[in-house]
């Protein structure tokens, strides 16, 4: 049995699984300016007690979307090689490279594979 036989393919292609990426993509997104803020000191003293609990939700975030997104990656993406490599790479960049292939790869795939199939008719 192979190690990434313990992840059921439910928790990676299904449409909650869509939507938890996509949520926690979101929050992988908002490390940037709270780090910002806290670095540069323009946090008002009233969110203070916000800030503690949305960076750690936000880094939750970022963990999800960048494990969620690299067992896509080698485990169900059929795109080019290149192009794997490229967003392999790009993925190294936690929290913007795994929200990007988030939203540009992997919705767009997962939204293919769930999308029902059209019929075609040919002819009366």
């Amino acid at each position: 049995m192979q190690p990434y036989d313990y992840v059921n393919k439910e928790w990676i292609v299904s449409s909650r699984a869509r939507r938890v990426y996509r949520l926690a993509a979101i929050l992988s997104l908002t490390l940037y300016p709270i780090l910002t803020a806290q670095i540069v000191g323009e946090v008002p003293k009233n969110l203070g007690p916000v800030m503690e609990p949305l960076l750690f939700a936000s880094i939750v975030g970022a963990a999800i979307t960048a494990v969620g997104m690299e067992f896509f990656l080698f485990r169900f993406d059929d795109s080019h090689p290149l192009k794997q490599v490229f967003w392999f790479c790009a993925m190294l960049f936690v929290p913007l490279g795994p929200a990007l292939y988030c939203f540009l790869v992997y919705s767009t795939a997962i939204n293919n594979r769930l999308a029902p199939q059209q019929e075609v008719h040919h002819g009366p």
